[in-house]
């Protein structure tokens, strides 16, 4: 290790970062944001917290917690000087006086005459005290040596020291308990030892507990940065909030810190945009005062209105209610809304105040009224949350974000998707829907993903012989959805499993199968997997099927947007834009289609056929050569349906020359003729005499020399 090259900070360089300050001595490249995904169609969730694709490889140790995970390009805020920190004046104004244990307002002015720093309160007889306790040049514990006043607290002052037994290192005192009872401090300090065992890049770093003068203090590291509140009031002084992406780039480093103190048995319980401080490219939460033990019981956390969950203080404080206070701060952050109003918390603004569905739908889950409602856990929260942050990312760059999902298989598109001028098959698009998957810690998931039975009676019969668990109730349930038989496994999965969101999802495909489309559904699991893009091609899929194009069209651009590895999102995306007559959005979307996609080839004859049977106003010459040399590159394609494609190809050209003012162009070539009426003509007749000769039926071979005969050029021989 080395030491930091920052001026003013004491910190050490590990692993690439200062673990003080944050910076950087050898800033990581990251990864391209645009890499390729894959998924697997069995499996579990994926590791908890892992960072998210495009992120620096981990060196063996924690991670330093550097911003954006290659998603999001955050401004690093510059580190700051101990000794400029210091108050100059410390005192607490009088509108932020409050008693702690009423929290009606004391120390207030009254007919002219100034409020008092310290006295009792007036309402129940607390005694209050808003002055410093430590002067500056004052010894705590002989060992740390205060230099002033760095801010006040809801346990009174913070204060800025220099640890004499360690070269001087900055260090932060704050008040644990002020009490003359000794032995009450003594048991106290005991209960918060603990705290002294939490280790982690984004979490202040508490060093010691220490008694002065009757009070007792925590000793905690410095850290020089300003706090997101800091951030978020210059940005509201033109009237913005924070970018969103930025802002969700801090919720994932601050769910790191939460699930990091969730598997630690303890909750943070008093989240807020104070409490979190960003130095360099590093974020850390500080202000440790109200960590508890998860079940520590009621009254044992202090809370802050606008921020903290309405059972708190019926059930207590948990890890639903820390989930709660991430997702009111990651609101309070993306838009210019107070939190609450006369300690009344103040509702989410609406969809439209973000920009993005799926950020809304990931708060209304994050904040639901019933605990039970909310995420799990910080780790499937960061999940869901990490892909919000590439949908927002896409639809701000233009440029496709995908990422591994830990919650559904890859895309399974076949060839009923690709069809663009045929409505969509409801069966093909069950089957090109991925998978959920299954829990590997299910006693019978290695017999289930062994099962290949290509029958769907067989496999059905194959998972019924197997022990009744929660993944052979899903896989009859997935099995007899997406085949149409019978609702006798959905029903008993819905009955056994009456909170799996899997029963939901199934319940959607059989609704979809049957051609009976149910987009409510779907949405629910919109609701609960607001980051997954899988949710949102099954409500494409069923708009689709239900035939809102308009609908289906948002779900698809949506998802296609963000992730070129769902090819039946721009398919369908095609036939939405078709239909409404937008044949140049309909190409632009398969034009996108990557060469390594197994539908590229669908996708470029899609491509020849869309300039085809488009009017001939609406076409040009260089659309047509783009779409005929298009056409000869396929040599992948069956000769028949390259015929058939040259055909339309040809028939639309001549088309485009009957229509005024277009002029013949013998210089230029479509299809091996020369683009007059004559040339194209002649190529005409030849593609239909050659697909006559391999016509299945002698009526379709009859109908094909009469159009032969019907475009050959007019000749007198």
């Amino acid at each position: 290790m080395t030491t930091c090259t920052q001026q003013g900070c004491a910190g050490t360089i590990e692993d690439g970062y200062c673990d003080q300050c944050g910076h950087s001595e050898s800033p990581p490249v990251a990864a391209s944001a645009g890499a390729g995904s894959t998924g697997l169609p069995t499996g579990g969730p994926s590791a908890a917290m892992t960072a998210p694709s495009g992120s620096r490889p981990s060196s063996g140790r924690r991670s330093r917690g550097v911003l954006g995970h290659g998603l999001v390009d955050v401004p690093p805020t510059p580190y700051r000087d101990p000794a400029d920190a210091i108050m100059d004046n410390p005192e607490v104004p009088e509108d932020r006086r409050y008693c702690s244990t009423c929290g009606k307002p004391v120390g207030r002015s009254r007919e002219g005459v100034q409020g008092r720093t310290e006295g009792f309160c007036p309402h129940d007889g607390t005694p209050y005290s808003f002055t410093p306790k430590l002067a500056p040049g004052a010894m705590v514990a002989g060992q740390y040596k205060v230099l002033g006043c760095l801010a006040h607290g809801g346990l009174g002052w913070v204060y800025l020291a220099s640890d004499e037994n360690l070269d001087g290192r900055w260090v932060v005192l704050k008040g644990l308990l002020n009490a003359a009872d000794a032995e009450a401090l003594a048991a106290a300090e005991a209960e918060r030892k603990f705290l002294t065992t939490v280790d982690h890049p984004n979490i202040v770093k508490i060093f010691n507990f220490q008694r002065h003068e009757g009070a007792g203090y925590i000793v905690m590291e410095y850290v020089g940065g300003p706090s997101l509140q800091d951030l978020l009031r210059q940005r509201l002084r033109d009237g913005h909030a924070l970018p969103l992406r930025q802002t969700i780039a801090y919720a994932l480093e601050i769910l790191k810190a939460f699930d990091y103190l969730h598997e630690s048995g303890l909750v943070y319980c008093d989240l807020k945009p104070a409490n979190v401080i960003q130095v360099g490219q590093q974020l850390k939460v500080i202000d440790l005062g109200a960590v508890q033990r998860i079940g520590a019981g009621l009254g044992s956390s202090y809370v802050t209105a606008g921020y903290h969950a309405p059972e708190i203080s019926s059930r207590g404080p948990s890890i639903a209610s820390d989930l709660y206070t991430v997702a009111r701060t990651l609101a309070v952050l993306s838009h210019p809304f107070s939190p609450a109003r006369g300690g009344v918390e103040t509702p989410l603004p609406g969809p439209e105040a973000w920009g993005n569905e799926s950020f809304h739908r990931f708060l209304l889950r994050a904040t639901h009224s019933d605990p039970d409602r909310r995420f799990a856990d910080a780790a499937e929260m960061a999940e869901q949350l990490t892909g919000v942050l590439r949908e927002v990312r896409a639809a701000e760059d233009g440029l496709p974000y995908p990422g591994q999902s830990g919650v559904f298989g890859p895309e399974r598109v076949g060839e009923g998707v690709t069809e663009v001028f045929e409505p969509l098959d409801p069966a093909a698009a069950v089957a090109a829907l991925p998978v959920p998957l299954m829990d590997p810690a299910d006693p019978a998931a290695g017999a289930l993903s062994g099962l290949i039975a290509l029958d769907p009676h067989d496999l059905l019969a194959g998972a019924a012989a197997l022990p009744v668990t929660a993944e052979t109730l899903l896989t009859r349930a997935r099995v007899a959805a997406e085949h149409d038989l019978g609702d006798s496994a959905l029903e008993e999965a819905e009955r056994e499993l009456p909170n799996e969101w899997r029963v939901t999802w199934y319940q959607g495909v059989r609704a979809l199968a049957t051609g009976k489309p149910d987009t409510k559904l779907f949405d629910r699991c919109f609701g609960l997997l607001p980051g997954e893009p899988a949710v949102k091609l099954a409500l494409g899929f069923a708009h689709e099927a239900a035939g809102d194009h308009a609908g289906a069209a948002r779900w698809y651009e949506t998802v296609w947007r963000t992730d070129h590895s769902y090819v039946s999102a721009a398919f369908g995306l095609a036939r939405a834009r078709l239909s409404a007559g937008d044949h140049q959005g309909a190409a632009a979307a398969l034009g996108q289609v990557p060469a390594s996609a197994s539908q590229y080839v669908a996708a470029q004859a899609a491509l020849v056929a869309v300039t085809a049977r488009r009017p001939a106003a609406q076409v040009g010459q260089a659309e047509l050569v783009a779409a005929g040399e298009r056409l000869d590159r396929l040599k992948q394609l069956d000769g028949r349906r390259r015929g058939e494609l040259a055909a339309e190809l040809l028939e639309a050209a001549l088309a485009w020359i009957a229509a005024p003012p277009s002029p013949p162009s013998p210089s230029t070539v479509l299809l091996g003729a020369p683009l007059t009426g004559h040339g194209v003509r002649t190529r005409l007749e030849s593609v239909y005499r050659e697909l006559a000769r391999a016509a299945p039926t002698r009526a379709e071979r009859h109908a094909l020399v009469d159009r032969a005969n019907a475009v050959r050029p007019r000749t007198w021989l």
